[in-house]
């Protein structure tokens, strides 16, 4: 009886060992290269917390991005170590490909918390450096391998409001050289010059894309299933260009070539909010019609951080914008918006965490019974 307990125990022990590494290994296969989105969405709210006074709330937060970052990594590099081929099928993937900018932004968001959060500008002037390397390799990585790919979807298919994180990325690296160079040897005219280049290629990055998303919109037919979680990056990719362009006036407004064009760089930063709020009431409109009357079940997918980091987004870029403008009403507003940014993130949070708890306690509660079968 003590033989058969103890084979009974250690048999659903490798079964639920067995288990849980199937289930690893299916989820690293698969790994979305856009789950950086994760650390993308909770740095912008921490840096939101920590603008409007929630300095608690902020710095746990940033502890959790910086788990969050190293984990990701860690991640990306065994999907690429053992799962090599679904790794780079994904760079010759129109609708998965664009998801590896989320590195980039991931990478400057945090180093924005850096800059910002704790004031550690050493590590953010590392992570700015690294976040233009890997800039560097998305761009002429991604775009590259879409262009010479042999297989090409037609416009329906390929394209997403995902594609728009390219603009995101390219915004990343002008916000957070902005903060960098506040104070520092970096606030010059070439520096100013190199950052307003990014701004401003971003600017038409984003009506490249936004053209394309657009005619897909009205002149294909469209699912619920369609209107996937990034979409809400068509907000997104213009907050965090109003971000951008709102901190090049801050720093750079009595620097060449900034100086000279000032009017034109307040004005098109205004128009830039302007159309991230256009996009709030019609991507909830479309929201209803896809949850509420279309019936589109409601289930986690890490895409669903490209709809967090929006949310968190508008919230800054309102709040620096209406410093620029001196308009106080920005202020409620960017206070609005975090809260829903906050409530956005918790939920979104608990619902990645929902299947693997789930597990676990499914192990222990297996471990449990076996347990007693061999006490008794």
């Amino acid at each position: 009886m003590e033989i058969d307990c103890t084979w009974n125990t250690k048999r659903t022990k490798f079964a639920i060992q067995g288990r849980a590494a199937a289930y690893f290994q299916s989820r690293v296969a698969v790994f979305h290269p856009a789950y950086f989105a994760l650390v993308m969405a909770t740095g912008i709210v921490s840096i939101g917390c920590h603008l409007l006074g929630l300095k608690e709330f902020a710095v746990l937060l940033f502890a959790i991005n910086i788990l969050a970052y190293l984990i990701l990594w860690i991640l990306y590099f065994v999907r690429a170590f053992f799962f090599w081929d679904e790794f780079v099928k994904d760079w010759f993937s129109h609708k998965r490909a664009f998801g590896f900018f989320t590195l980039v932004a991931g990478t400057n968001v945090v180093g924005s918390q850096c800059a910002v959060v704790c004031g550690n500008l050493a590590l953010a002037s590392s992570l700015w450096v690294f976040g233009l390397i890997l800039w560097f390799i998305c761009t002429y990585g991604v775009f590259v391998f879409l262009i010479i790919g042999k297989e090409k979807p037609s416009i329906e298919v390929g394209i997403n409001g995902g594609w728009l994180v390219a603009v995101v990325a390219t915004q990343s690296i002008c916000v957070l050289g902005s903060q960098l160079a506040s104070g520092s040897i970096f606030l010059c005219d070439v520096f100013a010059l190199s950052l307003l280049s990014f701004w401003m290629f971003g600017g038409m990055l984003y009506i490249w894309l936004i053209s394309l998303i657009v005619y897909r919109y009205l002149f294909f037919k469209f699912e619920p299933s369609d209107l996937i979680p990034p979409y809400w990056i068509n907000m997104g990719a213009m907050a965090i260009t109003t971000l951008a362009g709102a901190e090049l006036i801050r720093v750079f407004a009595e620097v060449n070539p900034i100086c000279e064009m000032l009017p034109f760089v307040k004005g098109l930063t205004t128009m830039y909010w302007a159309t991230a709020t256009w996009w709030i009431p019609m991507l909830l409109v479309l929201g209803v019609w896809r949850h509420f009357i279309r019936r589109f079940k409601f289930q986690y997918d890490p895409l669903y951080w490209g709809l967090v980091f929006p949310l968190g987004m508008y919230s800054v870029c309102s709040l620096k914008l209406g410093v620029i403008l001196k308009v106080g009403v920005m202020h409620w507003i960017a206070q609005g918006f975090l809260i829903v940014g906050l409530l956005a993130w918790l939920i979104t949070f608990l619902s990645m965490l929902q299947r693997p708890l789930y597990l676990v306690v499914l192990a222990l509660r297996q471990r449990s019974t076996a347990v007693l079968s061999a006490e008794d």
